[in-house]
């Protein structure tokens, strides 16, 4: 019999196992609203049958799981113990993860951009730098990167990535060779669709490329698919002539669905042409 060392699932379920107990441990049901199950308490926090109730599974299935017994949960379930153990946002991403299951869905992981992030766009300066949403909406951006793409002109509701290199033809206009970057940005686009079927919003912005894009029409059906790309971007901007800007997608740890986009400048020269723009 193989021990919970060499069989990766039993070893996930133990995990799973060992962060229930621990999390039902720091919940009590005063904090749930609930009444307490009458009796003296050996142990602190929940018991198994208040977070059972509390979820609405079945006390026997409930304690399969703290036992490390496979349960096969759905994501619904998962998702009900999840508020049933107050978990934050990341020990809900951690427990779904345990469970085998993927993040929760976008409406669940709201884009948010709070102080520290806003002044590390501007501590980046002078080079080019934005905050990114699940969806490739800007949601920040420091000076220089907003006098090279004018994230802030896009109209409400279509202040995205995806929409500025498809929509609008300024990246066209701008940058050389960019069809290549073009094709590689649309397949991280539609890889991380993919991971969310059913969301509104990204179906309401394809929907919204395929009527404004000619371009964006034809590739999407070649269902490219890429991850976080780094590379360059090679653009044209009057008086300064060729920029250089070599291409960095940073994840924030503290921050999941936010993505930080940096644009170095390759070189001295780069460097000097971008000064003069901004």
């Amino acid at each position: 019999m193989r021990t919970a060392v060499s069989d990766p699932a039993a070893a996930r379920r133990a995990e799973l196992a060992s962060f229930l107990r621990a999390r039902r441990a720091d919940v009590h049901p005063e904090d749930l609203g609930l009444d307490p199950f009458p009796g003296r308490r050996n142990t602190p926090g929940l018991r198994r049958e208040e977070v059972a109730s509390a979820a609405g599974v079945s006390m026997t299935w409930y304690t399969w799981l703290e036992q490390g017994r496979p349960a096969d949960p759905s994501p619904q379930v998962i998702d009900a113990i999840a508020r049933a153990l107050c978990l934050d946002a990341e020990s809900h991403r951690h427990l779904r993860r345990l469970a085998g299951l993927i993040a929760p869905e976008p409406d669940q992981m709201p884009d948010d951009v709070g102080p520290q992030l806003t002044r590390l766009l501007d501590v980046i300066e002078p080079t080019p730098a934005c905050l990114l949403g699940l969806r490739f909406d800007f949601l920040a951006w420091n000076r220089p990167f907003d006098r090279i793409w004018q994230p802030g002109s896009l109209p409400a509701g279509r202040r995205n990535l995806i929409w500025l290199y498809f929509a609008t033809g300024t990246t066209a206009a701008m940058s050389i060779g960019w069809e290549d970057r073009g094709r590689h940005l649309l397949g991280q686009f539609r890889s991380v669709a993919a991971e969310h079927p059913g969301d509104e919003r990204f179906a309401e912005l394809i929907g919204a490329l395929q009527e404004e894009s000619k371009q964006f029409r034809v590739w999407w059906p070649q269902y490219r698919v890429e991850q976080a790309l780094t590379g360059q971007i090679v653009i044209s901007r009057p008086p300064t002539d060729v920029i250089r800007l070599d291409v960095t997608e940073l994840k924030v740890p503290s921050h999941p669905s936010l993505t930080l986009c940096v644009q170095v400048p390759s070189g001295p020269s780069d460097r000097e042409k971008l000064a003069r723009i901004i």
